[in-house]
């Protein structure tokens, strides 16, 4: 619109100064002056043929800058769209990634308690170290719990189910470790139920069979009790004078000794 008002000025300038020009004298005729004119418009119409040019371009470069933005704007909303998208697959991820965490912290758990159960069975089955009257030896876990449960009974003072529990025990478990134990607790458990002739018979083959326990004296000192209860003096007094021969500095050789006076 400048450059049209510029263009105008300029044909109105070129009019009053040809007309100015016919009143002082005819400095110029008026074929020049048509020419002045006709040159005038002419460039004023290329002028303002190149200012509509110019205007297009800028038209078509503001519609292409138009259509760009557009294009940006429309890129930024397909961008948010796939940024949304993707903190929603992080998200179900993290959450897929922690329930697989807490699937594996479980299974593991399982895998131990089953591990732990395992070892906790094959214990029941494993012979198992263990130490009876200064003695050590391997016994299975069956045969401890048999011997365990025996010497409860005995404890209890249920001398008839300790007896027959003891006695089972020596049958089935005869080349246990916890045989001379066992015996001596059964001798002990027949002499409670006043069978003194078992008694003796069971304190008998204990010593033979071990003569280097640690209860050998106190077999011997319950075996000659029992002879003095069937009435077997004799016996009881030889039982003692072997229980003072062999084990003289045993507690049970002097309680022997103290029996033996009593006996003469």
């Amino acid at each position: 619109m400048s450059r049209l008002t510029a263009s105008a000025r300029a044909l109105v300038l070129a009019a009053g100064l040809a007309a100015g020009s016919g009143a002082q004298a005819g400095l110029f005729d008026d074929d020049e002056a048509r020419k002045a004119i006709l040159d005038i418009r002419t460039r004023i119409t290329q002028n303002d043929e190149q200012a509509r040019a110019r205007i297009a371009e800028l038209s078509a470069s503001n519609a292409q800058m138009l259509e760009q933005i557009q294009q940006i704007r429309r890129n930024l909303v397909d961008l948010n769209t796939q940024n949304e998208s993707l903190r929603q697959e992080v998200a179900r991820l993290t959450g897929q990634n922690e329930q697989l965490t807490r699937d594996v912290t479980d299974i593991q758990r399982r895998q131990k308690d089953i591990a732990q159960g395992v070892d906790d069975r094959m214990k029941r089955f494993e012979p198992q170290s263990t130490v009876v009257d200064g003695k050590e030896f391997v016994a299975d876990p069956e045969e401890k719990k048999a011997y365990d449960e025996a010497m409860a009974l005995l404890r209890g003072g249920d001398f008839d189910k300790a007896s027959a529990a003891l006695d089972a025990f020596t049958r089935r478990y005869s080349r246990s470790g916890y045989i001379d134990s066992a015996r001596f607790w059964l001798g002990n458990a027949q002499y409670g139920r006043k069978q003194y002739a078992q008694s003796i018979a069971t304190f008998r083959q204990f010593i033979s069979t071990a003569p280097d326990h640690q209860r050998a004296p106190e077999a011997m000192l319950a075996m000659a009790n029992s002879q003095i209860e069937v009435k077997d003096r004799t016996a009881a007094k030889r039982t003692l004078n072997d229980l003072v021969k062999n084990y003289p500095s045993s507690e049970a050789a002097q309680a022997g000794r103290e029996r033996l006076a009593a006996l003469k």
